[in-house]
Formats: C-alpha cells, structure tokens, sequence
C-alpha cells in the first residue's frame, strides 16, 4: 500500500502519520502544499494535524486552497481513501469532502489530553480492526475541535452509520459527542483525536495501531 502525507506550513504532526504507516507496512511519499499533483499509485492520502497558516481565517481554510488540495479532492472523488486528522479533519471541512465544521472549543481554551472515545461502527476501513462499542484512549491536542453541524446532517450521519468515534466524556462540546465522522462511500475520514500518537509503545499507549494495520490490511486485500 502507497500513502502520501502532505505537508502545509505549520503541520507539526506530519511526520508522525508518516511513521504511523509506515510502520503498519505502508510506503510512504512526503508531498508539498504546492505540489499540483500527487505520485502515481497513491492509495490513501493522508492530511497531518498541525497549525496550517497559522490557523489564519479559518482553521484548515488557507489550506484547503492549496493547489495539492484540488487533487485530494479529485483522488477521493474517484474513489481514493483520504485520512484527516485534527487539521487535516477542518481541511476535509472546508474542502466540502466531509460535512460539518469545526469550531473553537466550548471552553475557549487548548485542550491536550489523552480521552476515551468509543468505535461507533466497525463498518470502514479504519475501522474495521475495533470491535463495535470498544472503548480506547487516544490524545487530543486541539483548539477548535468542537464539530458542528445541523440536526438533519447529524440525523443523517447516524442513520447512515457514518459517525466512526464518539467521545465518552466530551472534551469540546461536539454535536452528538462526535470525534470521528465518514464520507458517504466510507472512504474519507475526518477524526480531531490523533492515532498516529498512539501507535507505540514509547507513546503510553498503542489504541491508535489498529487503525492504521486496517487500513493496510484492507487495502493490501483490494
């Protein structure tokens, strides 16, 4: 399996995905903001936490009108897997490939802890290594990560079983306690917590490993 991680101006959390793949198997392409194309053979496209300009206008607006951000698009249009963590999950946001926002937390302060989340559906390959209702620990490490959206859109998500993680005791103030939340065909996921810092056993915790070894499996099995 072939991934590509891209880097934006204050991603800070970009090496660490890249780690997190490629120790689940994954080769992994390093890809810049103004990169107009992404390598051939990409399966899944992954986008870092970090602070993308800053955090200016918008968390995840500035970069999610970076010329590399065209080709996300058109890769998960065609089917491709994407995977969106803390500001890659704004950047879907703004990009319109997930629906929703992410807004300033309900505390109006920086929150970075450890938090349970339950795996709300197995039913992705993501997630597909949990079992459903599993409880695990995974960092958080946000600002804005309080999502938001309509009642029709959050009705919409749970009767299409696309919300993949919940918060067991919410941090942010999140809409229906949301963490984590699927693209209509499954294939693009949006989560604030941070696997790839839960993926060793230097990191406390290794909660985050499953995700990444289900991606791996499921795409090798494609």
């Amino acid at each position: 399996m072939r991934a590509a991680v891209v880097v934006f101006p204050g991603s800070n959390c970009d090496r660490d995905l890249a780690v997190a793949f490629r120790a689940a198997g994954c080769q992994v392409e390093m890809v810049w903001h103004k990169d107009t194309s992404l390598p051939d053979g990409i399966d899944i496209v992954g986008l870092p936490g970090g602070f993308s300009f800053g955090d200016y206008l918008r968390c995840g607006a500035i970069a999610a009108n970076s010329p590399i951000c065209s080709e996300v698009k058109a890769h998960a249009e065609r089917g491709g897997f994407v995977l969106g963590i803390c500001n890659g999950f704004q950047i879907l946001t703004e990009t319109g490939l997930l629906p929703g926002a992410l807004l300033r937390n309900a505390g109006i302060k920086y929150i970075c802890r450890t938090v349970p989340l339950s795996v709300a559906t197995t039913d992705s390959v993501y997630t597909s290594g949990y079992s459903d209702g599993q409880e695990i620990a995974i960092p958080i490490a946000h600002h804005d990560g309080n999502y938001t959206a309509s009642d029709a859109v959050v009705q919409k998500l749970d009767d299409e079983d696309r919300i993949a993680f919940r918060y067991l005791a919410n941090p942010n103030g999140s809409t229906a306690d949301i963490a984590g939340i699927l693209s209509a065909n499954r294939r693009v996921l949006g989560m604030m917590p941070h696997p790839e810092r839960a993926a060793d056993d230097g990191h406390g915790g290794t909660d985050g490993t499953a995700l990444f070894t289900s991606i791996a499996s499921a795409l090798a099995a494609a």
